[in-house]
C-alpha cells in the first residue's frame, strides 16, 4: 500500500488523515500543497477517482476571485487547479488509482 496524502498543515482534517494512518502503522507520504501542489499526472489520476467537481473547494477565496462559477470548460478549470493549489478540497488521500476528498476511514478501511 502506497498512500500519499495531499493538504496543508493547518486542516484539521489532513491531520486526521495523517493521524488515521499513522495509528494503523502506515507508511504516509505527505505532501503540503501550500509548498508544492499536485502534478498534471496526479491530478488526472485523482480527477478519474473522484471526478474535477470534487476536487474544488468552493469555500476557498480565490474560488471567487477567479469566477470558477462561471467557467465551463474542465480543461482550464484543471489548468487553473494546476497553478492554484489553494483550490482543492484537502485532504486528497491517494492509493495507487484510488483516491478520496475529505475525511472518509471507511473508504481506507477497504484498502487496507
Amino acid at each position: 500500500m502506497n498512500i500519499q496524502v495531499f493538504g496543508v498543515k493547518k486542516c484539521f482534517d489532513t491531520k486526521k488523515a495523517e493521524r488515521y494512518f499513522k495509528e494503523r502503522k502506515i507508511n504516509v507520504q505527505f505532501v503540503d500543497l501550500a509548498i508544492r501542489g499536485l502534478s498534471k499526472g496526479e491530478l488526472q489520476s485523482v480527477k478519474a477517482a473522484v471526478g474535477l467537481k470534487n476536487l474544488i473547494n468552493c469555500k476557498a477565496k480565490d474560488y471567487k476571485r477567479l469566477n470558477l462559477e462561471r467557467i465551463i470548460s474542465a480543461n482550464l478549470k484543471e489548468e487553473i487547479l494546476l497553478n492554484n493549489p489553494g483550490l482543492y478540497k484537502t485532504p486528497i488521500v491517494r492509493n495507487g488509482k484510488q483516491a478520496t476528498v475529505g475525511y472518509e476511514p471507511g473508504v481506507w478501511e477497504s484498502w487496507e
